[in-house]
Parts: structure tokens; C-alpha cells; sequence
């Protein structure tokens, strides 16, 4: 053979080996990664986080199941289960070590209460830790600090109790770290400072002591940093000033004290400042929510520095005029509380070019001088609260302001007439003022009469009548009240205790077939919708999803609401119109909430004013009175298990209605048998004991009202109220310091009566022993009852105080004769 036909053979024979080789690798590989994936696929099996109606079809990937994610070659990279356990599961039942190339790990919202165990520290590729909003406890695992790949950690939210370990300085990936709401004790290690990476750091809500580390200031990346409601002492580290990126900044309800940096000033980007509640003093520098220190003196033109300001809260201090006219170059503010103070000069004009300000609160100074016509330019204003000064002159006309929702000038020196568009603000006061006359000239004083006397008792008889003619109409529909049932095609309809006509064709022009547009919220097991029928009424839609409609356990809850609501009749109970069975969706039909939730409306600023101390008074007795009929007076009792702020929904009136009854169960007459069950509900609301007994009874509610109740009176969750009072290191918290800060304090006996007995029933229904709590009956009976005399004034009394009468006199012989022991007083 020729040379050149031996070096081709050789060629070939070269060629040919490798291809052998390549396929005896890749088999090999095909095999491995085959192995590999079952393996993997047994973990998540034997983990019990998925039904085992997904489980237990093998012939299907694991790579399909809901919430896991997997590489091109099969193999877990990630796990993403939000608010999946209605169950209790628990994390040590997985083999980490199986699952070599998982980066995301997200288990928030769930059932999951128990230690972090140490496994999960098996994990080397774990870049994304979220734990969020569960119940785990114990202490946060030392060989954390091993998985260096870690960006983000999330256990915010849960029963973690232990110090914070200085290794956590290792991860030196870590871009957020999140650990606020939970137990954790010790100081804040110095080691934090080595995270240069961090943008966000959350240690909120915890037991911690001791100083600010000044290594935070290292942090030149940190964009927000929360400490607030802590046990923090000492100053503020003037390295704070460092953080150049930073736009919030919360310190809030510790006890720093000093002088505040002045440097904090030069923080360009803040836009969200929070020194409230701690024990400053001194002049006050630039900053944003510094209520209820010791500042006295007149506030610094660098505050002018602040240009993202948003916020500047400066209520109950002591500070003087001046006012520095830079103050006009805020130009991004929306809020502007200055009450509280001792302010003796005229309104600064300044505060006309603010236009981006939606909130204004200078009462409770001694501003004099005439109201400055430079507010006509306020035109996003919503709130003004000028009251308790010593103002004079005539009311602006303030036309340009159509978005003013509330107006106070009472108890001023304010004279002339009464701008009639004045009269079409939501709320209004402009008592005190005994030189305002007439109503733009038209009517006189007999005008301001009429509007103010006449027509509420133009209103008496017709609210009679009303009333009698509504009861007439109800009792004979009642009689006569059938329940409309369409049946076609598979697809089945039920609806009564509504006047007309509903067919599924109505509900599927209405939502143009449940387009998104008309989605107003998501629910636990589903989506809600608004739908206007065909005779102009409006009806809500709790819809659930093609895939829950296929889940028993999201089948189990639809069954549960349809079940209960029409067994009960109460007036702030949700009205259920009728559901659907239809073969392309099952959806229940409700009376439509104009004003969508508690938890939303006292999260908006504007709502949260229109919801004054009565309405948020009558809201609360409101639920006492429903939960009371769920447990006391229905042929047999129902436990809500359920309840919170977004559970209670709001009419066009403001008025409280009780919703989703989805995890309500029977209990036995007299509650004389405990249900055990899974833990559900809305963290935060959910009664401590359930952990750990799983125990369903009605002492569930009764925490859980005691929560909605604070969150009411408070304005916010009282998470950190909660926390206070039960840790050994009490803080004698005054009870008008937890009032809502965006309502004035009440001046009226009755509203300051009727809020004590609240805050004194509430705590007791929060009492960490289920058997020490009061029943729904006792609460509900208590507010019935003459109001209490208080004990002292006001503005003297302690949760403390309100935990003692709780322990003393309400429940220990019975609410009833308790009563009786206590002076009383009626209300107005």
C-alpha cells in the first residue's frame, strides 16, 4: 500500500476510535444524568411538599410539578412554592445533599414550623433563600456562613430566636439579607460591615441591644436599612452619612438619643427618613419622621439639601420659628406634619410652593396671622389640618383645591364668611371660631343652621319609615324565598336572597369573560372580579382557577364558603348571592364592597382619615358582634380561623363586613370537643399556640380579633406592640401612643372611654393562654355595657395598666359582674 493509503487508513482508524469513545462517554453521561434526575426526583417525592396526586404519576417529570424548575439536563436548579401548604410540612424531610445544583429555594407563606435544620446547609450552589413568613424558630444554623454563593436570605417573619452570628460577614455575595420580625436577640455583630455588596438590609421587628455598629456605614452600596423597633440604644454613628445610595432610612422605636448627625443631611437619594419614638435632642438637623423626641430649637436650612424628600414628620417636639425659606425647595414633598409643636409666627408662604404636597398638618402650634393665600397653588392637597392656633382673618376659597377630602380650622380665631364650595369636603370642622357668620353671603347664620340642624331632622322620620318598610319587605321575602337553580349542559347555577335574575351568560359579558381589566384582588384560592349586571346592580366574583378547581384541597375551601354563607344570617356578615358549577370555571356570586379592605383603607393615608375614631369604633364592635353569632348563637358553632384586616371588607359607608369562609369549620354545641386540623390563615394574625397544638377552637378567632382590633385602633399591624408586651423586658408603653398619628387624639370622654375599653379587651382576647381569653360573647356583651369611667387621665395610662385590669377585674369572675364592680358611666 502506498504511503498516502496508509496515512489515510491511519486516519480512519483514529476517527473511528474516537467516535467510540464519544458514545461510551455519552451513554455514560446519559446513564449518570438519568440516575442523576431520579434520584433527585425520589427527594422531592419522599419531601411531602407536593399532593401525592402529582406524586404518585411517575411516568410524568418531576421537572412539571408546580413550582420546580429544572437545567437541560433535568437536574432541580430551583423550588419556588408560595403560599402551596395548607398543611403542616416540614423542612428536614428533604435529602439536600440530592439536589447538588439548586440555586433558588423559596418556601414563604407556608406551614412550615420547626428549626431551620443544619442540612439545608448542604446546598453549594444555593444562591436564593427564602423562608419568609412561616414559623420557624430555634436558632439560624452556624454553617449558613459555608454557602458563600448566597445572595439572598429572606427568614423574615418567623419565631427565630438567637443572636445573629458574626460568620453571616463571610457571604461576601450577599446582596439582602432580611431577618426583621422575628425574636432575635444580642447586638448587631460588626462583622456586618464586610458585606459590601449589601443593597438591602432588614433587621426590623426584633429583640436586638446595644449600639449601631459604625461598620454599617461601610456598606456604600446599601440602599435601605430598617432597624426600627428594636431595643437599640446610644447615638447614631455619624459613618451613616457615608451611604451616599441610600434612600431608607428607618430607625424608628428604639431608644437612640443624642444629637442627630448633621451629616445625614448630605444623603442625596433619601427619600424615606424614620427617627421617630427614640429619645433625640437638640436642633434638628434634615431629616424626615423625627415625632415625638425632644428637638426644640428651629428646623436647619440644610434641610434644602433633601431634594427626594417625601416625608417630613416633625409632630410633638418643641420647636420654634423661624422657618427657613429653603424649605420651598422641596419640591418632591407630599407630607408635611409640623403639629405639636411650639411654632409662634405666621404660616410660612413657603409652603404654598410645595406643590406636590397632598398632606398638611400644622395644628397644635401657635401660628397666628391670616391662612396664606399662597395654599390656592396646593392643588394635589387632600388633607389640611390647621386647627388649635391662633389664626384670624377669612377663609381662603382654596377653589382650586378639588381633591381636599378633609379640612380642620377649628378653634381659631377665624372670621367673615364660609367659602360655599367648603361644604362639599368629605370633612369639615370649623367649631371655635365664633366670628364665622355666613355662607358666601347667601344665607346668613340661618343657612349654617339649616345645613347643620335642619336636615338631620328633616332625616327622622324618613329613616323611620325606611326602616319599617324594610322590615316589612325582608320578612316577606323570607316567607317567600326560593332559591333559583339553572341546570344545562353539565353546567349547574344556584341563586337566591337576590332580587332578579342572574344567568351565566350575565356574568360572562360583564367581565368580557373574566378579562383581567375587571379583577380587583386575589384571594387565597382564587381570583376576584366586578362584574355590572344587565339591570345596572354590581356583584363581586370569587373565581377559581382552572388548575385549583382540579385541586380537593382549593375544592374543599369553595365547598366551605358555599356551605357556611348560607347557613348564616348576620348583618356584618358577607351577603352570598349564589355560586356556579360550570364545566370552564366555578365562581361564587357576592354582594360587591365599594370600599375593598380594612387592611387597605388604613393603609391609605386619605381613607385612613375618613375612618375616624367612630367609624373604626364601629367596625370593631361590629366584627365582636359577627364573631360572637359564629360561635355563640348559630345551631352550631363556626370557627372563621381566618380572620383579619383583609378579610373585612368595607361599603360605600364605611361599614364592616366578615368574608371568606373558605377554612371555617363546625365546631361541637359548647365547644366541648376540640378539632385538630392544619394551620391556616394570614400570618401575623394566626394564634401563637396553633404551632404547636394544632388545635382548633374558638380561642383562634378571639386572638386573631384582638389583632384586627390593635390594627385598627394603631393604623398598622401591632406586631411590634405584641412583641413588647410579652418579652420579660417590658417598655411601659402610654396607650395614646399607639393611637393612629393621622387622627387627632380624641377629645370627646365618650370616643376616649370606648377606645380604652377597645385597647383593654383587645389585649386580653391577645393573652399568650388560650384559656385565659375572653369569650366573643364576654367582648361583645362588654361593648353593649356602659363605658368605664377612666382611672386616670387620658394621656396617663399604660398598656401596662389596661394588662392589669385585664388580670384583675375583667376575666376573672366574668365580664358581666365585673362590670358591675367598676364605676360606670353612660355615653352621650
Amino acid at each position: 500500500m502506498n504511503p498516502i493509503g496508509k496515512l489515510i487508513g491511519l486516519h480512519v482508524r483514529q476517527l473511528m476510535a474516537v467516535a467510540t469513545w464519544t458514545l461510551i462517554v455519552l451513554a455514560f453521561s446519559h446513564n449518570f444524568l438519568t440516575l442523576a434526575t431520579k434520584t433527585e426526583a425520589d427527594a422531592l417525592r419522599r419531601s411531602g411538599w407536593w399532593p401525592d396526586f402529582i406524586t404518585s404519576n411517575t411516568s410524568v417529570s418531576h421537572c412539571t410539578w408546580p413550582g420546580v424548575s429544572c437545567d437541560a439536563f433535568g437536574s432541580v436548579i430551583e423550588i419556588n412554592l408560595t403560599q402551596q401548604f395548607n398543611y403542616p410540612v416540614y423542612l428536614s424531610n428533604i435529602n439536600y445533599s440530592l439536589l447538588p445544583n439548586l440555586t433558588s429555594l423559596h418556601l414563604p407563606n407556608n406551614s412550615l414550623f420547626e428549626i431551620i435544620p443544619f442540612q439545608i446547609c448542604a446546598l453549594p450552589k444555593l444562591k436564593y433563600l427564602n423562608l419568609s413568613y412561616n414559623y420557624l424558630t430555634g436558632e439560624l444554623p452556624l454553617c449558613l456562613q459555608n454557602l458563600t454563593m448566597l445572595e439572598v436570605i429572606d427568614i423574615h417573619g418567623n419565631q427565630i430566636y438567637s443572636d445573629i452570628p458574626p460568620k453571616v460577614g463571610s457571604l461576601n455575595r450577599l446582596i439582602h439579607l432580611d431577618l426583621g420580625y422575628n425574636l432575635l436577640r444580642g447586638t448587631i455583630p460588626p462583622e456586618v460591615g464586610s458585606l459590601n455588596r449589601l443593597i438591602h438590609l432588614d433587621l426590623s421587628y426584633n429583640l436586638l441591644r446595644g449600639t449601631i455598629p459604625p461598620e454599617v456605614g461601610s456598606l456604600n452600596r446599601l440602599i435601605h436599612l430598617d432597624l426600627s423597633y428594636n431595643l437599640l440604644r446610644g447615638t447614631i454613628p455619624p459613618t451613616l452619612a457615608n451611604l451616599m445610595n441610600l434612600t431608607h432610612l428607618y430607625l424608628q422605636q428604639n431608644s437612640l438619643y443624642g444629637s442627630i448627625p448633621s451629616e445625614i443631611g448630605y444623603l442625596k437619594s433619601l427619600a424615606h427618613l424614620d427617627l421617630s419614638f427614640n429619645n433625640f435632642s437638640g436642633k434638628t438637623p434634615h431629616d424626615l419622621n423625627l415625632q415625638n423626641n425632644s428637638l426644640d430649637g428651629s428646623i436647619l436650612p440644610e434641610i434644602s439639601n433633601l431634594k427626594s424628600l417625601i416625608e417630613l414628620r416633625l409632630s410633638s417636639n418643641f420647636l420654634t420659628c423661624p422657618f427657613p425659606p429653603s424649605l420651598a425647595h422641596l419640591t418632591s414633598l407630599s407630607i408635611l406634619y409640623l403639629d405639636g409643636n411650639k411654632f409662634d409666627c405666621a404660616i410660612p408662604s413657603e409652603i404654598g410652593y410645595l406643590k406636590s404636597l397632598t398632606h398638611l398638618d400644622l395644628s397644635f402650634n401657635n401660628f397666628s396671622g391670616k391662612i396664606p393665600h399662597e395654599f390656592e397653588s396646593l392643588v394635589m392637597l387632600r388633607y389640611l389640618n390647621l386647627r388649635n392656633n391662633f389664626l384670624d382673618g377669612s377663609i381662603p376659597k382654596f377653589k382650586k383645591l378639588v381633591n381636599l377630602s378633609y379640612i380642620d380650622l377649628s378653634n381659631n380665631h377665624l372670621t367673615g364668611n364660609i367659602p360655599g364650595n367648603l361644604l362639599y369636603v368629605k370633612y369639615i370642622a370649623l367649631s371655635g371660631n365664633d366670628g364665622l357668620e355666613n355662607i358666601d353671603d347667601s344665607g346668613g347664620m340661618s343657612k349654617v343652621k339649616y345645613v347643620t340642624i335642619f336636615i338631620p331632622l328633616m332625616a327622622i322620620p324618613f329613616i323611620y319609615f325606611f326602616a319599617v318598610g324594610s322590615w316589612i319587605i325582608f320578612q316577606r321575602r323570607a316567607k317567600s324565598m326560593q332559591s333559583e337553580t339553572i341546570e344545562k349542559n353539565g353546567d349547574f347555577l344556584s341563586i337566591w336572597n337576590y332580587d332578579g335574575r342572574i344567568a351565566y351568560e350575565d356574568i360572562i359579558n360583564g367581565t368580557e369573560d373574566f378579562d383581567m381589566k375587571y379583577c380587583i384582588g386575589t384571594g387565597g384560592y382564587g381570583s376576584v372580579y366586578r362584574a355590572q349586571l344587565p339591570n345596572g346592580k354590581i356583584v363581586a366574583l370569587k373565581k377559581l382557577h382552572h388548575h385549583e378547581a382540579e385541586d380537593p384541597l382549593f375544592d374543599k375551601s369553595f365547598q366551605n364558603e358555599v356551605k357556611y354563607l348560607t347557613e348564616v344570617r348576620h348583618r356584618s356578615i358577607i351577603k352570598l348571592h349564589g355560586f356556579c358549577l360550570h364545566k370552564r370555571c366555578m365562581f361564587l356570586v357576592y354582594e360587591y364592597m365599594e370600599r375593598g379592605s380594612l387592611f387597605c383603607a388604613l393603609r391609605n393615608d386619605v381613607e385612613a382619615v375618613e375612618l375616624d375614631w367612630s367609624k373604626r369604633l364601629n367596625i370593631i364592635w361590629d366584627m365582636a358582634h359577627a364573631l360572637s353569632y359564629l360561635h355563640h348563637d348559630c345551631t352550631r358553632p363556626i370557627v372563621h380561623r381566618d380572620i383579619s384586616s383583609n378579610n373585612i371588607l368595607l361599603d360605600n359607608k364605611m361599614q364592616a363586613f366578615l368574608s371568606d369562609f373558605g377554612t371555617a369549620r363546625l365546631i361541637e354545641t359548647n365547644f366541648s370537643s376540640n378539632l385538630t386540623g392544619n394551620i391556616v390563615g394570614t400570618h401575623g394574625y394566626i394564634a401563637p399556640e396553633l404551632a404547636y397544638t394544632l388545635v382548633i377552637n374558638e380561642k383562634c378567632d378571639i386572638y386573631s380579633f384582638g389583632v384586627v382590633a390593635m390594627e385598627t385602633i394603631m393604623g398598622k399591624h401591632p406586631g411590634d406592640i405584641i412583641l413588647k408586651l410579652m418579652t420579660l423586658f417590658k417598655e411601659d408603653i402610654m396607650l395614646h401612643q399607639v393611637l393612629d398619628l393621622r387622627l387627632p387624639i380624641p377629645r370627646e370622654n365618650f370616643v376616649a372611654r370606648s377606645i380604652f375599653l377597645v385597647v383593654s379587651l383587645a389585649l386580653a382576647c391577645l393573652n399568650s393562654d388560650p384559656k385565659s381569653r375572653p369569650t366573643m360573647k364576654q367582648v361583645s356583651e362588654a361593648f353593649q355595657a356602659p363605658k368605664l369611667v377612666l382611672p386616670k387621665p387620658f394621656h396617663s395610662i399604660s398598656l401596662t395598666q389596661l394588662q392589669k385590669i385585664n388580670q384583675e377585674v375583667w376575666w376573672e369572675s366574668g365580664s358581666k359582674e365585673a362590670s358591675s364592680s367598676i364605676q360606670e358611666e353612660q355615653g352621650p
